[in-house]
């Protein structure tokens, strides 16, 4: 059921010389608790209507009317359904109205009674957005938005009013409940029945001293409710404000340039800062600030920390710390940096509350009003305020550090997944090629015994060749899965770098003719100090940086190994430059990569796996050092650069760590080659 027009018209209609006023809607509540505060202090039994906007209205009032059902049985109830709010004959009758009628936008209360009679009968007007007026706008500043909706009805003592207005709600309430039919023809045979004149014998005096009663004693309550809801909804938007910049962006400055903005606003600050910390940091640098009052900016500054006390104060402590007058406060007075620092910041009220997840701190959130006496002090749901967006900005760097990490993880998947790639494509030609060629040979060998010895000779010189490639690459796999999962054992120990290098060479030397290689010198002093490595890594780093430059220079061209110190007398830097190929200078850095060939997997000139400098970083990077490439591009040569620890220049000290090296050989299961002063082992 659904009627078009509402109770307020169709009264207006039948009485036309009704003149409405307007309410506002805390004027609406006091005098409907006025109306049913008579109603539970009368004896009589009158008649009760009263009609809810909505349930969650009629949910406040719910208890209010049990007690009215206490002292009549003509009680009756209308408001628009949200959750449970149904027709019911309980204490008293429930009516549950369709929203979508005029009732939905209007407030009633009717009382009829034997001796008296009352009602409320008012429509709600357009907000004050939609119909703008000075003196209500001005209002609307100081009260929240729910206390100056306006209402327009009637309010009366007048019978003959009352009357109708209960017939047409009666009639509407029949309407939507027709079983109450009997229940309802009883009211009206009882309150309904026209009155000789002057009978309404009402007395206005105690309804209006319990009106007043009523809203001076409310008057507090209300004030300090609305200060309360203020206070609530300001914390709320900022907290939405923020939370809805952290679902829009992962980006942590975006999400901190948002929150410093909102929160210096909001408290009216001279200044609010936000900066990312660790609890060990000495400093800090001022990233995100808000500036009010014409405060002067910290931007981009150095904020001390660990000579800060109150820093050390919230590590300790993790809880925040609040200075209403700093210039009071001993911890300051007792701290040259911080008296310094509040000198130049002109600091007059000091808030510091720490960005913590799970007990760590991410950064730091400060408030400062900068002596000026009009800046009132911040209470205690400010703080709370702050220490709530303190708990939102640290979610938010989670999430943002989470994001990284998944983004990393996406590359490291993505780089798998290249891995995959090129290992089948590798796979398929490094080691179907050989087996195809050993398999000819091997079937060759077999099926012809009376083959010439020369072309045996040849036939088994060519499956050794492609069964030793075959091993290369198995032997490559196996060491690269060992140094990437950290199965690897390091022998640390005291090593001339010069008889690495011979060690090297005489390896390669070992494996190709002297005919395809390129001239090879040696540029390393013997004067040079020991190095901290590990004797069998070290050779096999030099010997595939040096195979690698022979792989790729013509055999008139050279390659040098150079080594001198760096980094104060820390490191030595090894160099192996030669004369070949170059590398273009965007791909310097890509031909570390695990399975990289320049040429493409299965179409290139130089054999090999593509694995070599991807075991080269490995083993650099775990002995302490670094390796990088460098060339000015096609056909202009190339040089690989690595550096490792050198030992502290002190023979004691040499002897100590041999010693320890020694001792660790013996639990190992290499067999050690002593050459001189150092230990290298050969697999």
């Amino acid at each position: 059921m659904s009627v078009p027009t509402s109770i307020l018209e169709e009264l207006l209609q039948a009485i036309p010389d009704l003149h409405p006023q307007i309410f506002f809607k805390s004027s609406l509540t006091a005098l409907s608790h006025a109306m049913e505060d008579q109603v539970l202090a009368g004896a009589a039994q009158p008649l009760v209507i009263a009609s809810f906007q909505r349930e969650r209205f009629y949910r406040q009032e719910a208890s209010r009317y049990q007690r009215i059902a206490e002292c009549t049985g003509q009680v009756y109830v209308l408001a628009a359904p949200e959750t449970d709010f149904t027709h019911r004959s309980e204490h008293y009758e429930t009516i549950a109205f369709d929203p979508t009628e005029p009732l939905s936008q209007e407030w009633h209360l009717v009382v009829l009674g034997p001796q008296y009679a009352s009602c409320l009968v008012c429509h709600e007007r357009e907000t004050i957005d939609q119909e703008p007026d000075s003196k209500l706008m001005r209002l609307s500043e100081q009260l929240p938005m729910d206390q100056v909706r306006r209402f327009e009805g009637i309010w009366t003592f007048d019978r003959a009013v009352t009357s109708k207005a209960a017939d047409l709600l009666l009639d509407r309430i029949l309407g939507y409940r027709p079983e109450l039919a009997e229940k309802i023809a009883e009211a009206r045979a009882e309150f309904l029945v026209e009155q000789p004149q002057g009978f309404n014998k009402v007395n206005p005096g105690p309804f209006a001293d319990r009106l007043v009663t009523y809203l001076q004693a409310g008057q507090y309550k209300l004030m300090k409710a609305y200060r309360s809801i203020a206070a609530q909804e300001r914390k709320e938007r900022l907290v939405n404000s923020i939370t809805a910049a952290i679902r829009r962006s992962l980006d942590p400055d975006q999400i901190l340039g948002v929150a410093v903005q909102e929160l210096g606003q909001a408290l009216d600050a001279c200044r609010c800062l936000i900066y990312r910390c660790k609890a060990s940091d000495s400093v800090a640098t001022i990233q995100f600030e808000f500036l009010g009052h014409e405060a002067t900016s910290l931007l981009h500054q150095s904020w001390p920390l660990q000579t800060n006390p109150l820093f050390q104060e919230i590590v300790t402590n993790r809880e925040l710390v609040y200075i209403e007058a700093v210039s009071q406060h001993p911890q300051i007075q007792g701290s040259d940096t911080l008296k310094a620092l509040v000198a130049r910041c002109q600091i007059s009220t000091w808030l510091l509350v720490p960005v913590l997840y799970q007990d760590r701190l991410l950064g730091m959130l400060e408030l400062h009003h900068c002596a000026c006496e009009a800046d009132p002090p911040w209470t205690g749901d400010d703080v709370a305020l702050v220490e709530a967006i303190a708990i939102q900005v640290g979610v938010a760097l989670i999430q943002a550090e989470a994001y990284s990490h998944l983004e990393d993880l996406n590359q490291q998947l993505e780089a798998l997944d290249r891995t995959r790639s090129n290992l089948v494509a590798i796979t398929g030609h490094e080691l179907r090629t050989p087996l195809s060629t050993i398999q000819i040979c091997l079937e060759s060998l077999s099926s012809e015994p009376d083959m010439p010895r020369e072309l045996q000779q040849v036939m088994l010189s060519t499956a050794l060749t492609d069964a030793e490639r075959m091993r290369k690459l198995v032997q490559d796999f196996l060491t690269l899965s060992r140094l990437e999962s950290g199965r690897v054992e390091w022998h640390l120990e005291s090593l001339p770098l010069r008889e690495c290098v011979d060690l090297a060479l005489s390896s390669i030397r070992t494996r190709v003719t002297e005919k395809t290689l390129p001239q090879i010198k040696t540029k390393v002093p013997t004067k040079l100090p020991l190095v901290r490595a590990d004797g069998e890594w070290l050779v096999e780093v030099l010997a595939k940086l040096v195979d690698n430059a022979c792989k790729f220079t013509q055999p008139e061209g050279q390659v040098v190994i150079q080594a001198r110190r760096c980094n104060d007398n820390q490191m030595m830097e090894v160099t192996v430059a030669d004369t070949g190929r170059g590398i273009e200078p965007n791909r310097l850095e890509v031909v570390f990569d695990r399975f990289y060939q320049e040429e493409g997997a299965l179409r290139r000139s130089a054999g090999g796996t593509g694995l070599g400098l991807a075991i080269c970083r490995q083993i650099v990077n775990a002995l302490g050092g670094e390796i990088w490439a460098e060339s000015a591009g096609r056909d202009q040569g190339s040089a690989f650069h690595f550096t490792i620890p050198i030992v502290e220049d002190n023979p004691e000290q040499s002897a100590q760590q041999d010693a320890g090296a020694s001792s660790q050989r013996q639990n190992g299961n290499s067999t050690p080659v002593r050459k001189g002063r150092s230990t290298i082992r050969q697999s």
